[in-house]
């Protein structure tokens, strides 16, 4: 059975090759000698794929001007698994694109019944503090509101209508209400705009998404083919892996749901709890039987958030290796986990307190 890709509800995925070949994604590290200064997730394998990538990557080598566009849907508390596309905010920056960060205010209200005013204040007080304490600078960076989006943008998710019929949307997304319509459609607009003459004009452009977006992506492709007056380049994405849910593997973190993420603004205490709590564990039912038959990284939540967070190649192996013959245990593998995020995130609070003092600049 085809895997299924919900870009407003949960997509767990079980089997990321599958995936690609299911839905024409292609693998990243077939591209990844190319890159010349590739990023953690891409050394790691979480970046896992991406669709007309080559394109973006020639500008890079060539320092030619580029874009990276995402998007945040102001739904709840920015937890662990936002940062990972925040990261890619900062390293495609670093690298010289111009930024686009729409602020989805009304897709969250079309799809998720919140208010424009509220997702604003969330989108800023949430995200964008954290997106500054995480590295983002205000050069070069658009940080807008899908509601507040210029005539070129507002017309621009007009217009691709005229390229779509009903059931080709069908045939991406399954069934689908008028909102969610509206929804997509802006999406796309979100996508193709920074290749509009008023922002810059066509130029490779990439997004960083994780797989349920994929959708999304193929819509936009397709539509910008249509537009030839337009004379779009393409626009490429790539696609990360999710960062699991505390409760399993096989779970994906969810801004409702309390007990399977932590939050950028949680406390050490707060951490503790929920790590010692809710991460599921790959360790053996008794003492005698792990040391005998060793821990399952594969499936324990502590450790796969680890491939996420330690950047030191042989701390991560030498955890591995010692979880996986039985000598570490998994009480200490999630105290191990418990001390690097609220390392990290005494550091990041700290950080989003002076990022305030900034805040204005994004949002002129």
């Amino acid at each position: 059975m085809k895997q299924q890709l919900d870009p407003w509800g949960s997509s767990n995925i079980e089997n990321y090759n599958r995936l690609m070949k299911e839905f024409g994604i292609t693998p990243f590290s077939g591209i990844l000698k190319k890159v010349k200064k590739p990023s953690l997730y891409m050394k790691r394998g979480i970046i896992y794929g991406h669709i007309g990538f080559q394109e973006v990557l020639n500008a890079i080598n060539k320092k030619e001007k580029f874009v990276m566009l995402t998007g945040l849907m102001p739904s709840g508390a920015m937890h662990m698994g936002h940062k990972l596309v925040a990261d890619q905010m900062v390293y495609y920056q670093s690298l010289g694109a111009e930024c686009f960060i729409t602020v989805a205010d009304v897709e969250s209200y079309l799809t998720r019944n919140i208010s424009i005013e509220d997702a604003r204040k969330t989108a800023v007080e949430e995200y964008l503090l954290s997106y500054i304490a995480l590295g983002l600078k205000p050069k070069n960076c658009h940080f807008y509101f899908q509601s507040n989006g210029s005539v070129g943008y507002n017309n621009l998710s007009k217009y691709v209508s005229k390229k779509i019929t009903f059931n080709g949307v069908k045939s991406l997304y399954g069934d689908i209400t008028p909102g969610k319509i509206v929804s997509a459609l802006t999406q796309v607009a979100d996508i193709l705009h920074p290749e509009l003459e008023e922002f810059g004009g066509p130029r490779p452009v990439v997004v960083p998404v994780g797989s349920d977006q994929h959708p999304h992506m193929l819509l936009s492709r397709d539509i910008a083919t249509r537009m030839k007056e337009y004379g779009f380049v393409l626009p490429a994405a790539t696609y990360n892996k999710f960062l699991p849910g505390l409760m399993g593997v096989d779970t994906k973190m969810s801004s409702s749901k309390e007990e399977s993420f932590i939050s950028l603004k949680d406390t050490e205490d707060i951490v503790e709890k929920k790590i010692k709590k809710y991460a599921f564990s790959g360790g053996r039912t008794t003492l005698k039987e792990h040391r005998k038959k060793g821990g399952k990284p594969e499936v324990d939540v502590s450790y796969q958030w680890l491939t996420f967070l330690e950047e030191n190649d042989s701390k991560l192996k030498k955890i591995y290796n010692n979880y996986k013959s039985g000598k570490l245990l998994s009480g200490e593998l999630k105290e191990i986990l418990i001390e690097k995020l609220n390392k990290f995130l005494k550091d990041h609070q700290r950080k989003r307190e002076k990022a305030r003092k900034i805040v204005d600049k994004f949002l002129e």
